[in-house]
């Protein structure tokens, strides 16, 4: 089961039977996005990127969690998981998924989209009616390197404060450093909110912006382009855990404006 929105000559296709997904974006019929059963843009929630060797820390308690990319827990469960249908109309939609086992805390997600002619913007929320919890949030989105056969590939356009430190398994080591060129499979700290453009010279302009401070950029693979806006950097459950209380949900939005070029 999926659902389409539409505005202008935009359309997106969420598949909320896998992860809740937008497993399509076109623009003026263009696809925007690396099309597969593991691609789109799909949610990274409870937790973002890597957690190091699947463990987390909630004061003396100590969690294992699934080993999905050994040595380590990546991206979280809702991405792997059927969501429920909230509501929908033409242009937005709303979506819930609640925690379970494995994860050791109940609570529930939230994902809503609303579309325009120029711009998607979606939103997460993790709440907890029980027991707090650390956890984070945010959106991996395989952006295609190439819109059209013939086309230039896409430019990676921000200007981060600095750039987190990694090991030798892409765990930071909580040492910030000056920006190095690319590629990069890496995590940046912009402070003042994320603003990533990505640009299909001739074709169209795409600016991924969002309130959080910290943006993964992975463009080591040929096909794709990966911008994701996150509410912490990876292994944030163990370095900089984000509290949900019943008092004070985790909440978290990203915006995709895209500029017609052609």
């Amino acid at each position: 089961m999926t659902t389409r929105l539409s505005a202008g000559g935009a359309e997106i296709t969420i598949d909320q039977e896998n992860g809740c997904r937008v497993s399509g974006l076109r623009v003026d019929g263009i696809e925007l996005l690396r099309q597969g059963p593991k691609y789109g843009a799909f949610p990274m929630v409870p937790w973002c990127g890597r957690t190091a060797n699947g463990r987390f820390h909630d004061g003396a308690a100590v969690h294992q969690l699934p080993l999905n990319h050994p040595p380590h827990a990546i991206h979280g469960f809702a991405r792997d998981a059927p969501w429920k249908t909230a509501s929908a109309t033409g242009t937005t939609a709303a979506f819930t998924y609640d925690l379970t086992d494995p994860w050791p805390y109940s609570g529930r997600v939230t994902q809503l989209f609303e579309l325009g002619p120029d711009a998607l913007t979606i939103r997460l929320g993790v709440e907890t009616y029980q027991d707090s919890f650390p956890a984070q949030a945010g959106w991996h989105p395989w952006f295609n390197r190439v819109l059209t056969e013939g086309g230039e590939p896409a430019r990676i356009g921000f200007d981060p404060a600095w750039q987190e430190e990694r090991d030798e398994d892409h765990i930071p080591t909580g040492r910030r450093t000056d920006p190095k060129p690319g590629p990069w499979d890496d995590c940046f700290g912009m402070p003042y909110g994320v603003d990533v453009s990505l640009t299909w010279p001739g074709q169209l302009e795409l600016k991924v912006t969002s309130p959080a401070e910290w943006v993964v950029v992975y463009d080591e693979q040929p096909e794709a382009v990966c911008v994701e806006p996150q509410s912490g950097p990876p292994n944030g459950l163990n370095t900089l855990p984000r509290l949900v209380t019943p008092v004070d949900p985790l909440e978290v939005s990203t915006t995709w404006t895209w500029r017609r070029l052609g």
